[in-house]
């Protein structure tokens, strides 16, 4: 999934060299699921990384010959057991430019609904919520959705929805 390497690089204003350690990973993606009453599938699902219970957008890795979108509508049945008839492309961002070189893409999954059952794979325990679109500001106030690229794609698709570019 990951790699670490060990780069030797060359600063382009002062030109000096020096070692920097770069991980390399596929693209990811994000999926902003709506359902037909506007509300957002969201996945409660604990994150070793910190010790913690996260409440966030279904997401993962985009695999080798898969395009964003499909990989975004994918894990969204996958981690929830919803579907969706398309995936809107709401941006991308690099997730974090001192170490990868990847791109998180989110998309918004407008009529989503439940098709089937969870599946989760390897250590993965999730539990599907639904809450309402006007929820979400509060939610973030709280600290109860805090994951930095969660935040990231919700606040690329508010700024969208304001503008009118967005459903």
């Amino acid at each position: 999934m990951f790699r670490v390497e060990r780069v030797l690089a060359r600063s382009p204003s002062t030109g000096a060299e020096h070692d920097f350690f770069c991980i390399e990973s596929p693209s990811w993606v994000n999926v902003i699921p709506v359902t037909q009453d506007e509300r957002i599938v969201l996945v409660r699902q604990y994150r070793h990384g910190s010790q913690s219970m996260t409440l966030e957008i279904p997401g993962g890795l985009v695999d080798p010959g898969e395009t964003p979108a499909d990989a975004a509508l994918r894990e969204l049945r996958e981690e929830t057991g919803f579907a969706a008839p398309r995936a809107i492309a709401v941006g991308d961002v690099n997730p974090n430019p001192a170490l990868f070189g990847n791109r998180l893409h989110t998309f918004l999954a407008p009529g989503a609904q439940r098709v089937g059952e969870v599946m989760n794979h390897g250590t993965e325990e999730t539990a599907v919520e639904l809450v309402a679109i006007e929820a979400i500001p509060e939610l973030v106030r709280s600290g109860a959705i805090d994951h930095a690229l969660v935040l990231a794609g919700l606040y690329q698709w508010e700024i969208l929805r304001r503008s009118g570019g967005m459903p």
